[in-house]
């Protein structure tokens, strides 16, 4: 099984000097726009090493003096932690002389086993030679009438210590680090604060469901934070992609308060490719240097010029591209015009009402191939319904137009539906029960049992039982048969995988493994498509979609060698948290108002996943006006580019297998 393929997706080759700058005139042209050292690795593993070189260096520097380590909670320190670990098995470096404290930590805490300092413990104190004096965390039973006490007794330990030697945390989906959100003082000091939305989402990876989260925290506040004589920012991955721009390049603002660390003299962020991907380094290169134009690049530069001017591509002209710094697209082409041309009828390729190829046409300027007429086609939906909100038009289309069409979907969903939705079911089975006079069945008082249990025994925020999970997943499979159903799917071309994976009955899932990918071969050789459809959504922000989607590229990984898999393409669709650049669609399949009007329908047949789904995000927005409101934006992007004007696009990228 080759793990982490998604991470090679490699949708535009960025020069490597845009973000390893040569020399220093380079790195300073490069970085003009930039108002922070950044440090830019392609993944977030290879970031690590440099930074586990740092801190072994200032470590030993330090000699047998003590050094201060802060370090925040979440995620983004993870591969950090396993770089040090690796490097003091090594025996190249000891932690006998470091202090760790936690930058935050919740209150109050449920146990020691739960909060920021429990998972430090977990994931690198108990794999060093850290002595136990020196983890420095706060009380596990601290009430909120005990917090004043603890934050002098925090701080004050922290200033004995000579303060804090390095500060190492994540920066948040909304600029906040640590507990500091939006709207935090510069002037604050550690305190007591209330969790938003944001926070108390980031904080399921250190708790496992939402309901455990508590509702307020202790923080180091910005003062002491911009006190630290070293800061290491971490950001990692496209869903970081937008805060890292604004973080770097926009002015300090209270609104985001990572951006205060611009006026530190020793702070630096750390990210990968796909975090730095919006910094104008990487997304418009022609604003600071001379580039290697490939037609992605041309076609991304051409459609900024058209946002930048307000005109379509057609209407582009030479004063238009020398005004904003394209000129070396005219010494390329020789004209406007021909740089015009070439982009209008790249992007107008992209568009096609047969999604499955258009029988006996000429496709060389199609998508897809013409041939076979008739393609098996596999979708590969994460949930239970990311296949009608991600690209519920295309489905009817491959559908209505004869393509043997099979869905499978990849985990249960199961804590995706409230508790409210089993107790109204288990009502109507103990009311149907009881009218067929079957009270004495052992089904009827089951469903009795279970329905008691939840409105009076389940504990607020524990795992779910199995029983639970069960009545769960089923209301999720029959919400999917239905959707199918209404779309015009066979029943036996409906697949549950449940990939093993996700059943852990709480929001944090297992790493994927071999039995993961092995159902997905065996679904995949059973099939033997011509089509593959996959979610290529890597800014989820609860990750599922990221590890399905290595699920089915590890198995697709394993088939390429296949004769039958010769003649199969594989593409990527996007879901409800983001859709692909212009510049990176190959297939754009336009809806007409009745079929926007047919997939919103496909989705609310997903009743669970309304009003009352737990997992809606920041995103006021449902699910079904998410996928309209961004299938319509496309649409319109078409249409202010001078193609044509249709009511709603969804959009394809071409995925190929790696070697």
């Amino acid at each position: 099984m080759r793990q982490g393929l998604s991470n090679k997706i490699a949708l535009t080759r960025v020069e490597e000097r845009l973000y390893r700058p040569a020399n220093a005139y380079e790195h300073g042209v490069l970085t003009s726009f930039e108002r922070i050292p950044v440090d830019i690795s392609v993944t977030p593993e290879a970031a690590c090493e440099t930074i586990a070189d740092q801190i072994c260096e200032a470590i030993k520097t330090k000699g047998d003096q003590p050094f201060t380590l802060v370090l925040s909670g979440g995620t983004s320190p993870e591969p950090l932690y396993q770089a040090l670990i690796k490097r003091y098995q090594a025996g190249q470096l000891s932690f006998r002389n470091v202090h760790l404290f936690p930058m935050y930590e919740f209150v109050p805490l449920a146990s020691e086993e739960s909060g920021v300092m429990a998972q430090i413990r977990e994931r690198l104190a108990q794999h060093c030679d850290i002595p136990e004096a020196n983890i420095h965390g706060f009380e596990s039973k601290l009430s909120t009438e005990g917090v004043g006490a603890a934050i002098r007794r925090f701080e004050s330990k922290i200033e004995e210590l000579g303060g804090i030697d390095l500060l190492i945390t994540g920066v948040g989906r909304r600029g906040s680090v640590g507990i500091n959100a939006p709207g935090t003082v510069f002037s604050q000091a550690t305190h007591l604060s209330v969790l938003d939305a944001t926070s108390i989402q980031e904080a399921v990876s250190t708790f496992n469901t939402k309901e455990n989260v508590p509702p307020t925290a202790v923080t180091l506040g910005l003062k002491n934070l911009n006190e630290a004589k070293k800061v290491i920012l971490l950001a990692w991955g496209e869903a970081k992609a937008e805060v890292v721009q604004r973080l770097v390049e926009q002015p300090v603002s209270e609104n985001l308060p990572a951006s205060y660390f611009q006026q530190h003299s020793n702070a630096t962020l750390y990210t990968d490719l796909p975090a730095a991907g919006l910094l104008t380094r990487i997304n418009h290169p022609w604003k600071v240097t001379s580039v290697k134009w490939n037609s992605k690049l041309v076609r991304r530069a051409i459609v900024w010029l058209c946002q930048e001017t307000g005109k379509p591509i057609l209407k582009l002209t030479n004063q238009d591209y020398s005004d904003h710094q394209l000129g070396e697209l005219l010494t390329l082409y020789g004209s406007a015009y021909n740089v015009n041309i070439k982009v209008f009828n790249d992007i107008q390729h992209t568009i096609t009402g047969w999604p499955g190829g258009k029988p006996n046409a000429d496709d060389s300027h199609r998508p897809e191939r013409a041939e076979p007429a008739q393609k098996r086609v596999l979708i590969f939906s994460p949930h239970p319904d990311d296949d009608v909100i991600s690209m519920g038009g295309t489905f009817r289309r491959l559908v209505v137009q004869g393509h043997d069409v099979h869905v499978a979907y990849q985990t249960s969903g199961n804590i995706a539906v409230g508790d409210e939705d089993v107790i109204r079911y288990l009502a109507v089975l103990r009311n149907m029960a009881e009218r067929l006079g079957m009270e004495d069945s052992e089904l009827y008082r089951h469903a009795v049992d279970l329905r008691r249990f939840l409105l009076e025994e389940k504990e607020e925020g524990s795992i779910e039982t199995p029983e639970v999970r069960f009545v769960k997943g089923t209301i999720r499979v029959e919400e999917a048969r239905t959707a199918d159903r209404f779309i015009g799917l066979d029943e036996d071309h409906v697949h549950f995988l449940n990939l093993p994976f996700y059943e852990t009955g709480g929001i944090k899932k297992n790493p994927p493994t071999q039995e993961d990918v092995d159902i997905v071969i065996d679904l995949l050789r059973e099939v033997k498509p011509h089509q593959i459809f996959v979610a290529g959504d890597l800014a989820d922000p609860h990750g599922t979609h990221k590890v399905c989607l290595d699920v089915a590229l590890a198995a697709i990984d394993v088939v390429k060698h296949d004769d039958w898999f010769d003649d199969t393409w594989v593409w990527m669709y996007r879901g409800a948290w983001a859709e692909w650049e212009i510049d990176h669609i190959e297939m754009a399949v336009p809806m007409s108002p009745e079929e926007l009007r047919f997939k919103r329908n496909s989705i609310l047949k997903h009743q669970s996943q309304m009003e009352s789904a737990p997992f809606l995000g920041d995103d006021e927005r449902l699910f079904w006006q998410r996928a309209e409101d961004r299938n319509r934006a496309t649409a319109r992007l078409y249409q202010d580019l001078g193609l044509a004007s249709y009511e709603a696009i969804e959009a394809f990228v071409r995925y190929h297998p790696v070697d």
